[in-house]
């Protein structure tokens, strides 16, 4: 690692540690610098604003689920399999910074932040994260019709993100009730997108897929 990397993992650490102790809004670019021994402007060099310290934090949780569902993604064959897998290798990313991200759920929750997950500042990791269940669909059988891949990530992601909302106020002994609420979903999805492939309900699928269409955030 160079000493411009270890310097930014430096600054990233120090502003985590501040927002879980005085919450993001109190804490400043300053603090942050003082806190990781570098001066301010270094710390603006590496991060622009704290929004982008946030992203940063965001993209490394990101990058650690990719790599951890890769072994999944390999394996596993049937599209349940490799949901449940990918749902669950989130879940165990995520839990180390629980109490964190319940401080950052104020701040994430407005539509207006930057922090918002549908917010145009995290189009990159969103767009991303789809692609992660694009992955999910592509390698896994049985396919779905063509009309419901096409919009099958998107609407796992959003899943994904039901599921992190109900994590963050899951406070069960190591998230028990988030890993029957995956696994319990998953199964559900599962069973919806096989039914979907029945040419009876095809109006149906089609009704559905526009109204997600129409309400979903635009991209």
């Amino acid at each position: 690692m160079s000493k411009a990397e270890r310097t930014r993992e430096k600054i990233l650490d120090a502003a985590l540690e501040l927002f879980r102790e005085h919450g993001y809004e109190a804490t400043t670019m300053r603090m942050v610098a003082e806190q990781a021994g570098v001066s301010t402007g270094n710390a603006y060099y590496y991060f622009a604003s704290k929004d982008m310290l946030l992203q940063a934090f965001y993209r490394e949780v990101h990058d650690a689920h990719v790599a951890a569902s890769a072994p999944v993604l390999r394996d596993a064959k049937v599209f349940r399999d490799r949901l449940l897998g990918v749902m669950l290798k989130k879940l165990e990313v995520i839990e180390p910074y629980h109490r964190f991200s319940a401080l950052m759920f104020r701040s994430a929750a407005d539509p207006r932040s930057p922090l918002n997950p549908f917010h145009p500042a995290g189009d990159d990791i969103r767009h991303e994260g789809e692609a992660l269940f694009a992955a999910v669909v592509d390698g896994a059988r049985p396919r779905p019709p063509k009309d419901l891949a096409a919009d099958l990530p998107a609407l796992l992601w959003t899943y994904s993100m039901g599921m992190v909302l109900y994590w963050i106020h899951d406070h069960s002994e190591s998230r028990q009730q988030t890993r029957a609420f995956i696994e319990r979903t998953v199964d559900l999805v599962a069973t919806s997108v096989r039914l979907a492939g029945n040419p009876l309900l095809r109006p149906l699928r089609r009704k559905a897929l526009a109204l997600f269409r129409d309400l979903a955030p635009q991209r």
